[in-house]
């Protein structure tokens, strides 16, 4: 956990000039201290397993930063937040390394699924301001989402850069272009509700292992 905290704070002095000092940033900039508050829940939520204090951290987080990060979520290193309040990362959210989001970014759910219900983000993507991504969809690596793009249930190719509302891809491998992205596949971790529904009358004890797996 160490490193992954010491990376974030050089992620700050490379994306963003106004930092000036890493003593300044350490105390002032309060999106890392959303990650670094983060970084403990998670540890408590995962690897101690510990009831209601890893939320509890995740609370006081919000209140302090406006960043709002469930505790369960996957986090890489080097990931830094500009400005930061506004943001919201859901429980089952995975984010890859060196990654960069900016305020307002919602990275939420359907209200469709069980299980994996929240985006996975690959290495190196840049999240513009107020970008929402919502469902279990998947986002390569190296893509850039565009300010206030929307995005629900479909997928971000690798090396590209997807804009709109709803987004569409506007670059592709270098090359200037004008498609649709794909629906997004689920896996055996997202279980679509209905699907859910009908376990749990048929299995109640099963559904509850699926839900929680």
């Amino acid at each position: 956990m160490l490193k992954n905290l010491i990376s974030d704070l050089k992620a700050v002095h490379t994306n963003d000039p106004a930092a000036k000092n890493y003593i300044e940033t350490f105390l002032c900039h309060t999106p890392l201290h959303a990650i670094i508050l983060h970084r403990i829940a998670h540890f408590f939520h995962t690897r101690l397993r510990i009831p209601i204090l890893p939320r509890l951290v995740s609370v006081f987080a919000r209140w302090w930063t406006g960043v709002e990060i469930h505790p369960g979520a996957t986090i890489g290193k080097s990931f830094f937040i500009d400005h930061g309040m506004g943001v919201v990362i859901g429980e089952t959210s995975v984010i890859g390394d060196n990654c960069v989001m900016f305020h307002n970014v919602t990275m939420g759910g359907t209200g469709k699924h069980h299980g994996k219900r929240h985006p996975t983000i690959k290495n190196n993507v840049f999240i513009g301001t107020a970008a929402i991504m919502l469902g279990p969809i998947t986002v390569g690596e190296n893509a850039r989402i565009g300010a206030n793009s929307f995005i629900i249930m479909h997928d971000v190719p690798a090396n590209s850069t997807v804009v709109g509302t709803p987004a569409r891809i506007v670059k592709l491998d270098g090359k200037r272009v004008d498609q649709e992205m794909s629906p997004t596949e689920l896996s055996e971790e997202s279980i679509p509700v209905a699907i859910s529904n009908e376990i749990s009358i048929a299995n109640p004890e099963g559904a509850t292992r699926a839900a929680i797996g």
